[in-house]
Formats: structure tokens, C-alpha cells, sequence
């Protein structure tokens, strides 16, 4: 068993340090080396019918792993296959409308230069990102990015850490550059990612978390104070739309409103609900995005919107509470 070395708490931090400078000045050297392979092989990708199908070995795989799905949830279809795992019928996968996107630092991994000949026979184009680039691997491929460091971040210069954050970076490059080229838009991102936070956020609708039917408060502008409270009490929205024979919402009143009036000591027996509504107040559509609710009740300091239809008759509300149980917020 190895024996642990002594390390005191600003050694520890100066390695931590030391190992996000390497691996920082590897990335920033990589920008001075992009040419026009890298052009080449966006366009490249962006001209197949077929996918991107990643691959590399060991900490390059996992990379690999990473970029493939990356690219694939921005809009560039993309796939892993283990290299080991190709020579035993996995090679299967690729057809000729797809590229090989091939990782590997020494450019010699035996795993994917087996492989070599038999992409090539394929006939698709093979883009390969490695530290070599007069490797087998960088001979062969069509196109060739080049992801050398000066060293790794490990003190033995053994571990695979800068070599890896490199092309871990350089993927992100590509997939960056591809969604640009395809205008894929946030809506696009989280199609693919209905059950994430920005999923939530662009693909909820305020018609699907507000409140409808009996469960909306709505009285007459004539009704009194009483009644007005009763509503507002039964429903536990904190507050209530005030609506003409139409439906149409022509006033609201809130909690808010019921405790300005009570602390001003303004009698409510003989008032309606015309006399202590806030005229005018502020709807969504029911198709807007509820993320659209978020920023109006930002901007207006309110918890309780109003939903309308086409034709501006109430057909739900909501409140802030609704959009956290929503996870919108």
C-alpha cells in the first residue's frame, strides 16, 4: 500500500491551484491552433444525413461519452460507440451517412487504429482530435484537430487531465459552433430537455398549471363586501377577478388591497366590489408561456395574474404559488 505523503493545508491548496493553471493555459493554446481543419469538419458534420458517432478509450471515452451527448442536444445527432466494443460487431452502427469523430491523445490507441481500415472502407470521413498529429490516427483521418498540451496537470505527468480537459473543450467548440450553423434556439434545447429546468420553463404554457372553472374567483362589480370576501376565502387564490356579464375581467382584488383598506380604517359594510377594485388589471393568455408570468409578476411586484382567452373572457388565474409547485420558479 502506498504511503500517504504529509501535506499541509496551503500545500494542498497550491496543487489545486497549480492543476487549474495547466489545465487552463492548455485550453487558452488550443484557440491560436483552431485552423481551417476545425471550419472543415463543422461543415463536414452539418453536410451528413446520417450522425456523429464518437469514439476513444479509457478517459477519452468518457470524453467521448460527453461530446457525443453534448452534440446531440444541440441539434447535431450524435452516438458513442466503444471502440473495443466496434470489433466485435458494434461497427454495425456506422453507416456511410455518418462521420467518425475519433479521440485519442497519443493518436495510437490499439483499439481505434484497428479500426482505421475498416472506416475507411465504410467510405466516411473520419475527424479526428488528438495530441499527435503524425500519429496513425492523425494520418488517417480526414480531418485532423489538434488537442496537444504542454504537459498534464498530474505532477507525474502520467494521468490523462489536461490532455482530456483539452479535448473536452475542443468538443464543446464543435457542438458550439454547430448550433450556431443550424440556429438552434433555446426552444430547440429544451425540446430535448422537457424534464430539465429550462424545459420546464419553455415548454410550460400557462394553460397548463393554472386554475380553472370553479376554482378561479370571479364575482359581479355589484356584489358586496361580503360576498366579494366569501369568494375570495373559498377559492384561496388571495384574491379575485371582478368580471361584466361577459366574463371579461374588469377588476381585481387581492389580500394585499382587504389589508390597506382595514389599516386606513375605512368601513367595508356599505362598499361593492366596484368601489375597492383595481380597474384595469393585468392578464396573460392562456397559450403565453408561463415563463411570461415570472417576468410580469417581476416587473409589477404582483403575485396573482388573470388568464383570458382568445376573446378576453377569464378562463383561469394563478399565482406564484402555482408556478413553484410548477417548478417553473
Amino acid at each position: 500500500m502506498t504511503k500517504i505523503k504529509s501535506l499541509n493545508r496551503e500545500q494542498i491548496l497550491e496543487l489545486g491551484r497549480q492543476a487549474l493553471e495547466i489545465e487552463a493555459a492548455a485550453v487558452i493554446a488550443l484557440k491560436a491552433r483552431l485552423n481551417n481543419h476545425f471550419v472543415d469538419s463543422v461543415e463536414t458534420i452539418l453536410n451528413i444525413k446520417g450522425r456523429v458517432v464518437v469514439m476513444g478509450m479509457g478517459k477519452s471515452g468518457h470524453i467521448a461519452t460527453k461530446i457525443a451527448a453534448t452534440l446531440a442536444s444541440t441539434g447535431t445527432p450524435a452516438m458513442f460507440v466503444h471502440p473495443a466494443e466496434a470489433s466485435h460487431g458494434d461497427l454495425g452502427m456506422i453507416t456511410a451517412q455518418d462521420v467518425v469523430l475519433a479521440l485519442s491523445n497519443s493518436g495510437e490507441t490499439e483499439e481505434i487504429t484497428r479500426l482505421l481500415p475498416l472506416i475507411k472502407r465504410l467510405g466516411v470521413a473520419l475527424i479526428a482530435i488528438t495530441g499527435s498529429l503524425n500519429s496513425t490516427l492523425g494520418k488517417s483521418a480526414t480531418l485532423v484537430i489538434d488537442s496537444s498540451v504542454d504537459k498534464e496537470a498530474c505532477p507525474l505527468n502520467l494521468a490523462p487531465t489536461a490532455s482530456t480537459t483539452a479535448q473536452l473543450a475542443l468538443g464543446d467548440a464543435l457542438a458550439v459552433a454547430l448550433l450556431d450553423a443550424r440556429g438552434f434556439k433555446s426552444e430547440d434545447f429544451a425540446a430535448s430537455h422537457p424534464a430539465g429546468a429550462l424545459g420546464r420553463k419553455l415548454l410550460t404554457h400557462v394553460s397548463d398549471i393554472m386554475r380553472t372553472q370553479d376554482q378561479v374567483p370571479a364575482v359581479g362589480a355589484e356584489v358586496s363586501m361580503n360576498e366579494l370576501l366569501k369568494e375570495m376565502s373559498s377559492k384561496g387564490l388571495g384574491a379575485t377577478a371582478i368580471v361584466d356579464a361577459d366574463k371579461r375581467p374588469i377588476g381585481i382584488f387581492t389580500d394585499g388591497d382587504l389589508r390597506r383598506l382595514i389599516e386606513k380604517g375605512i368601513s367595508l359594510k356599505d362598499l361593492s366590489a366596484r368601489d375597492v377594485m383595481k380597474a384595469r388589471p393585468q392578464t396573460i393568455y392562456q397559450n403565453a408561456l408561463a415563463v411570461e408570468v415570472v417576468s410580469i409578476m417581476e416587473d409589477r411586484s404582483i403575485n396573482t395574474l388573470l388568464v383570458i382567452d382568445e376573446n378576453n373572457v377569464l378562463c383561469g388565474a394563478l399565482n406564484t404559488n402555482d408556478l413553484m409547485r410548477a417548478k417553473v420558479i
